[in-house]
């Protein structure tokens, strides 16, 4: 089986045995090198290229999403972090996820998951994992119930505030969960950001007009910074 070369990025040495530890569970993942800061990570990077990149956020010298800026070809970038105010810049970066510290051992199998879904599309997701991932459904917990949200009534979700409206074609939830993070359970096959405050489920789109998606009778904007390579996913 074919490995995926990682590097590890993060200022503190327990955080980057963690991300080890946790490489070292699925077998497809080979990390090249592990280092501390930015500029440590641009020279390795001028050595070698890699496939994943763990990326930390708050480090001395050149924050992460600073650094990431600076790449011309960038790998798949899985942002591991203790600041959720950064997420939507990572978003906006194209990153593949976005990790909040301290984070388990399954919520890093996703993120990886999701790199691999980029890199190789052919590759089965749970050939890096143990457990299978789905792709049917998403659970989310609002008014203290847990609710099964199946991928393919999910017509379309926004940004609000510290909550995340999520519409469906039965009905209406408001999760205390941020937009970022709702948007990081969905796989990316099926739902596309059109947005900064917007994701869409592609299967749903009646048509488009101008900078506005219409799902339904409900018009969505389509943001300036999103349109190119939402058209690029339409294949248009």
């Amino acid at each position: 089986m074919k490995t995926v070369s990682c590097l590890i990025v993060d200022d503190e040495p327990i955080a980057r045995e963690i991300i080890q530890t946790y490489c070292n569970h699925l077998p497809i993942l080979t990390v090249v090198a592990s280092c501390d800061n930015a500029i440590a990570t641009k020279a390795e990077l001028q050595k070698q290229s890699v496939d994943i990149l763990f990326l930390d956020i708050n480090m001395p010298v050149l924050n992460g999403i600073s650094f990431l800026k600076t790449l011309k070809n960038q790998p798949q970038v899985i942002f591991t972090t203790a600041y959720k105010e950064y997420a939507l810049d990572a978003f906006d970066l194209s990153a593949c996820d976005y990790l909040l510290k301290p984070f388990s051992l399954e919520r890093f199998i996703v993120a990886v998951d999701k790199a691999l879904e980029r890199l190789q599309p052919s590759l089965s997701p749970n050939q890096a994992t143990t457990p299978e991932k789905s792709e049917a459904y998403t659970f989310v917990k609002t008014d203290g119930k847990i609710y099964k949200i199946l991928h393919e009534d999910l017509l379309f979700a926004e940004a609000n505030g510290n909550y995340t409206k999520i519409t469906t074609t039965h009905n209406t939830f408001l999760p205390t969960m941020t937009f970022s993070s709702f948007v990081s359970l969905l796989p990316p096959k099926l739902f596309l950001r059109v947005h900064r405050s917007f994701v869409v489920n592609k299967s749903k789109i009646t048509h488009i007009e101008g900078n506005r998606i219409f799902i339904g009778n409900t018009e969505i904007p389509i943001g300036s910074n999103y349109k190119d390579e939402f058209m690029r996913e339409l294949g248009l």
